[in-house]
């Protein structure tokens, strides 16, 4: 009796701790619901692909660690409906990859961004003048070669064509520099291009080798990878074009698209960064980008702070490349400022896509897009809808801080 006695009381007096020990416990948090967030994304997204005559549509916004929305709309190409796990071309995307690795190397103390490029490159014009920094923030005065006329004839006659870097420089420099280093602002893939040539020669690997090994794999980016030819995983995002309608001699008021998915890319970017994605990889970046967690504080701040609003004017030799730099669209070192925004919103070969950061926020948003043909005009020219929509779906999310319009 002493014996079941005592064990009544041990059973007692454990409920009443665990009673105790229980009743003191928070409940757990309940994830967040972004249904609304998620809903209002969808609207914005059908409503614009019939604004805009888009095709397909694949978009992922995120908040921290959250996922808002990932969805996919449209269709890849005739009877296959487009899905988020497909893999798209990011353009200059790589720029920011590329100006990240510049970053790194400063922080090693292995460049400066005032070294000229002469050290590494003495045969290209006005060498002993361009710096770095110049490279990667556009201010070379270098033409740039996708604006020569005799490259977008074989360009339009070849699409499929893999440009070399002798190629490239010697298109650039059949004209005279625009204008004085450092003097104006003007886009050019030219110094992109050399840029990433010098990066290679300082690395002592190909530029591929070293974005994987210091910028892709340390961000946590699994489906982004450059190649030297148009090849593209699968799953696949088909786009299609009408840019070469004028040079096919295609009539105004005849409908022609043409598929564009397996042109050759490997022209905008340097030599071997022709890049392809995915929509999730594209967030990743966003943030990993937009909070520079692979750099200094000092090197993320000299690569996206708004330096240059104010900064260059329009020059006639160089078209509409060039431009005074503002709020709505400034240059840092291979990324986009617009507002509190920190982005890149490529446009090739009937793709366009944009990633953008907020870091106010923690809100990445990223749009993988292509064209219907009711998107492309009498000429074969067409927006960057990816942009556009990104914008609206940041004017819905983001609150005071919604990107500037254009």
């Amino acid at each position: 009796m002493m014996i079941a006695g005592a064990i009544a009381l041990v059973l007692v007096v454990s409920a009443i701790v665990g009673w105790a020990v229980n009743s003191n416990r928070q409940p757990a948090a309940a994830p967040p619901d972004y249904s609304s967030e998620a809903s209002a994304v969808t609207s914005t997204v059908q409503n614009a692909m019939t604004t805009y005559g888009l095709q397909s549509v694949i978009v992922r916004v995120t908040k921290g660690n959250d996922v808002v929305t990932e969805q996919a709309f449209g269709m890849s190409m005739t009877g296959v409906p487009a899905t988020t796990d497909m893999h798209f071309r990011n353009g200059a995307v790589a720029f920011e990859y590329i100006s990240t690795l510049l970053m790194e190397y400063v922080d090693a103390g292995t460049v400066s961004l005032d070294d000229t490029i002469d050290h590494w490159s003495p045969e290209l014009p006005e060498s002993n003048q361009i710096t770095l920094k110049m490279l990667a923030n556009q201010t070379t005065g270098y033409p740039d070669f996708e604006s020569d006329p005799n490259w977008n004839a074989a360009y339009n006659a070849d699409p499929f064509h893999e440009f070399t870097y002798a190629e490239r420089i010697g298109y650039a420099f059949d004209r005279p520099m625009e204008f004085a280093p450092g003097t104006n602002w003007s886009y050019s893939h030219t110094n992109f291009m050399i840029l990433g040539d010098i990066l290679a020669k300082i690395g002592g690997q190909p530029l591929a080798t070293l974005l994987q090994d210091k910028v892709l794999t340390p961000m946590g980016l699994t489906q982004t990878a450059g190649y030297d030819t148009a090849y593209i995983p699968e799953p696949v995002l088909h786009a299609f074009s009408s840019e070469r309608r004028v040079a096919l001699g295609v009539p105004s008021d005849t409908t022609f698209t043409e598929e564009s998915t397996y042109w050759n890319p490997a022209w905008g970017t340097p030599m071997g960064a022709a890049e392809s994605t995915d929509i999730q990889d594209m967030t990743t970046t966003a943030a990993a980008v937009g909070t520079g967690s692979l750099l200094t504080d000092a090197s993320f701040h000299a690569m996206t702070d708004s330096n240059l609003i104010g900064f260059g004017q329009k020059l006639p030799v160089c078209g509409g490349s060039c431009f005074t730099q503002s709020n709505g669209y400034n240059y840092g070192l291979g990324v986009v400022r617009s507002g509190p925004w920190i982005l890149q919103n490529p446009q090739l070969s009937g793709y366009s896509a944009t990633e953008a950061y907020l870091p106010s926020q923690q809100l990445s948003i990223a749009v993988a897009v292509t064209y219907a043909p009711s998107a492309f005009t009498a000429t074969g020219t067409y927006p960057n809808s990816s942009d556009t929509m990104f914008r609206l779906i940041g004017a819905q999310l983001a609150g005071a801080d919604a990107p500037p319009t254009k």
